[in-house]
């Protein structure tokens, strides 16, 4: 009995020893193709920052000339040498079939970026490849136990121009209407604050004489989705043409500064403007500022004669009921110019042709 017993024993021994042998060949395969697959991985990302670099640079060649031509050669080479400098390989070859140059074609940016051959030429696409016929296949280790020795890998950039913009003038604009004796009293870049009921503190908290309210720069009983929308968006063509039908401007195409006009308004601060305010702390903004005040006739709207504009940035804004919600506004100097309407996204294209600027990777 106690010789079977034995026997048992030295069987169980040799089954888990045979189980830890073939566990250990699984496991050293899994090493092997993790420290291929791991190398493989680096040498793809080797060529793929390269590509893009060689791409963005090969991009900028394609700025026309003074006589309105490309150098398509001079833009190759580019690529060439980008790409040998990133990978640090003087040796290093690219086919002329994987240096394309195009014009990009917007249509297809969802379903692979399409290069139309016609027009003014703005998009290269580099390919880098390590495939055997430019340049070596990548040398693997482990792996020539089962018999792969090497490995294709390549790498692909797009890049293009962005189209020149048109820089279309436009007034961001705070339509609160600011006395000018307070304007003209404080420094540059000191504070005051404007209350909900219309009051008026400096920065030491001290009230100051006069008082405030929201002007309807356009129509003359702005909406509350008016005053938004000029907050957030700027001066509109639509608030200049009602300025313009109100013979309260000579053009309708801006407000001239230095102007004098009359433009009607209210007391205080509605807190249906409370969201677009707080979006813009931080930012500058060009407020009205007014000399005289018409008493409203009964039934109509306070009427201020805007004399100047100034720019100012929004410090800060509290919403705590009527008297307690105020807007903090800094100084920053007074504005010469026009003020003109912000451009209609539906008004056309705003490209410039055959401008472009700077260089994007789109793939």
């Amino acid at each position: 009995m106690v010789r079977n017993l034995d026997y048992r024993k030295h069987r169980r021994r040799g089954v888990i020893a045979v189980l830890a042998a073939m566990m250990l060949t699984f496991l050293l395969g899994m090493v092997a193709f993790a420290v291929d697959y791991g190398y493989l991985v680096k040498v793809r990302t080797d060529l793929q920052r390269a590509a893009d670099a060689a791409a963005l640079a090969a991009t900028q060649d394609l700025i026309r000339k003074a006589d309105g031509t490309q150098d398509l050669s001079q833009t190759r080479a580019t690529a060439r040498e980008y790409a040998q400098i990133n990978l640090g390989d003087n040796g290093f070859q690219i086919a002329d079939g994987d240096i394309v140059i195009g014009r990009f074609d917007p249509d297809t940016v969802y379903s692979g970026v399409n290069l139309l051959n016609e027009g003014t030429l703005d998009t290269v696409r580099v390919t880098l490849r390590r495939d055997g016929v430019c340049n070596p296949l990548v040398p693997l280790f482990f792996a020539r136990v089962l018999g792969h020795q090497q490995a294709s890998v390549s790498a692909s950039a797009t890049a293009a121009l962005q189209k020149a913009e048109h820089l279309f003038p436009g007034a961001d604009v705070l339509p609160m209407a600011t006395p000018e004796d307070l304007w003209d009293d404080i420094g540059v870049g000191e504070t005051w604050t404007s209350y909900g009921d219309g009051r008026l503190k400096d920065s030491d908290g001290d009230d100051i004489p006069g008082h405030w309210g929201t002007l309807d720069v356009g129509e003359t009983d702005n909406s509350t989705n008016d005053l938004n929308n000029q907050i957030l968006d700027g001066l509109r063509q639509s608030d200049l043409d009602a300025l313009y039908d109100d013979d309260r401007i000579d053009q309708p195409t801006h407000l001239d500064s230095s102007a004098a006009t009359w433009m009607s308004g209210d007391t205080g601060l509605s807190v249906g403007i409370k969201n677009s305010i707080l979006q813009i702390h931080g930012k500058q903004r060009l407020v009205p500022i007014y000399r005289g005040l018409n008493d409203p006739v009964a039934g109509e709207n306070l009427e201020y004669e805007i004399v100047r504009w100034g720019v100012v940035t929004v410090v800060d804004s509290e919403w705590h009921g009527e008297v307690n919600t105020r807007v903090i506004l800094r100084k920053s100097h007074t504005y010469s110019g026009e003020l003109r309407s912000k451009p209609s996204l539906s008004g056309g294209t705003p490209y410039i042709d055959g401008a472009f600027t700077s260089p994007v990777l789109i793939q």
